[in-house]
């Protein structure tokens, strides 16, 4: 009898000596074992600091909406593995996925895989066999030596680049900005998402002859001052567009990068297909709402101070009605204050909390010490802390919860057994 989905994800966690070793040589050679080739006719890849979860969303559900079998593989999760690779809008089944982890098993012999390499791996084996038009592939980290780069694009997206990751990427955004551009391609498109890309990215694009299709310069998103939707345009091209349902106002940012992927890539998609998918596309822990007694909570996978800002854009168009409470709590690689300094002017209570993860563990005192948050309350745990905020909101309050995966993952299941309900569509479908 096969070992069980969850079997097979504890071994992958300890098969490997380090969580993340950067290369493409024993990923490849695996793939190569497996006879993996290009996994659909057509496929994006999405790299970038920040945006990349939503913007594949925003792929996704436009090609969908435009009839398109489509294949999306994400990370990390917020609660089930299943949730990494979607084929045609369903998380793949824990059969498949045991499968496909057999699959690679049987190939690797004595070559050592990371538990994201098997992952990616699996995902592109089900993909070559789902019968896909479009495979939508998300980054894991960096993008020049990542896993996913052994796939060649027909498009390129590099979201943003920011500071994140620096110990493996570089130390500033030149640097980071070299791994990043490590999945453009030879005379393919590249679409960039900053207004400013590094010079490392462009230097990049020219010199392999990639087309480098720029925000703010080859396509522009605008906000009509008297109308609700929204305008994505390039010359001689616009599209009128409803406001996604992903509230956050850098949601647009990632919504016009989906469609300059789709517009730069060979797939036909019809006319309708567009502000259908726009107005579709979820994905969990981009500012999902969740009540409780009156109270509204936020939660957020935001990590780095770019993602930090883009919640303090968010926090700052809204109404001011009651207190504001921030739950806090990062891994020990991430720079805290830095994210905590974008968001400080507009909360009135932390709440900080630690988090237990292997390798990446950060113990709430620590965390505190890092701070400089006077009268910040200190909880063992997420849930510990959203019991003592459930104790001291008040309805009308607003309750933002953020920091990581593994945050939003613990929110959720306290918030879920509290008997918190999903609010206005903001949880996936």
């Amino acid at each position: 009898m096969s070992d069980s989905l969850q079997d097979w994800l504890a071994r992958l966690q300890r098969q490997h000596p380090t969580a993340i070793e950067l290369g493409l040589e024993r990923v490849r050679a695996v793939a190569e074992r497996m006879q993996l080739g290009k996994p659909a006719p057509c496929v994006i890849t999405v790299g970038g600091t920040n945006g990349k979860g939503s913007t594949v969303a925003f792929v996704e559900a436009i090609a969908r909406a435009a009839g398109l079998r489509v294949g999306a593989y994400t990370s990390p999760h917020l609660l089930r593995y299943n949730e990494r690779v979607r084929i045609d809008g369903a998380d793949a089944d824990d059969a498949d996925l045991v499968a496909a982890f057999e699959a690679v098993e049987a190939a690797r012999g004595d070559i050592s895989l990371t538990y994201f390499e098997t992952g990616t791996l699996a995902a592109l084996w089900l993909f070559a066999r789902a019968g896909l038009d479009l495979a939508v592939l998300e980054v894991g980290l960096g993008g020049r030596l990542d896993a996913v780069n052994i796939v060649d694009p027909d498009v390129a997206v590099i979201t943003t680049v920011d500071l994140d990751h620096m110990d493996w990427l570089g130390a500033d955004r030149e640097d980071i900005g070299v791994e990043k551009a490590g999945i453009a391609r030879a005379w393919k498109p590249l679409v960039l998402g900053d207004d400013e890309p590094p010079s490392s990215v462009l230097r990049r694009a020219y010199a392999i002859g990639a087309s480098a299709l720029r925000m703010g310069c080859d396509f522009f998103m605008d906000r009509p001052a008297d109308g609700d939707g929204w305008q994505w345009r390039e010359p001689g091209f616009i599209l009128d567009l409803p406001m996604p349902d992903l509230v956050a106002p850098v949601q647009l940012r990632n919504a016009a990068v989906a469609i300059t992927a789709l517009r730069a890539s060979p797939l036909e998609i019809p006319d309708d297909a567009w502000a259908k998918g726009i107005a579709s596309a979820r994905v969990p822990g981009r500012l999902q709402r969740l009540e409780c007694a009156g109270v509204e909570y936020r939660l957020d996978v935001g990590h780095n101070p770019q993602a930090a800002q883009a919640l303090a854009e968010w926090l700052g168009n809204q109404p001011k009605q009651g207190q504001v409470h921030a739950v806090y709590a990062a891994l020990a690689d991430k720079d805290v204050k830095g994210v905590t300094q974008a968001l400080a002017p507009l909360i009135d209570h932390w709440h900080l909390a630690g988090l237990d993860v292997d390798g990446r563990a950060q113990d709430v005192e620590v965390l505190a010490a890092r701070l400089d948050l006077p009268g910040a309350t200190r909880h063992a745990d997420v849930a510990a802390a959203l019991r003592h905020v459930q104790s001291v909101a008040a309805s009308g309050d607003r309750v933002l919860v953020f920091g990581s995966f593994h945050t939003v993952e613990a929110a959720l299941h306290a918030l879920h057994s509290a008997g918190c309900r999903e609010v206005d569509g903001s949880a996936p479908v």
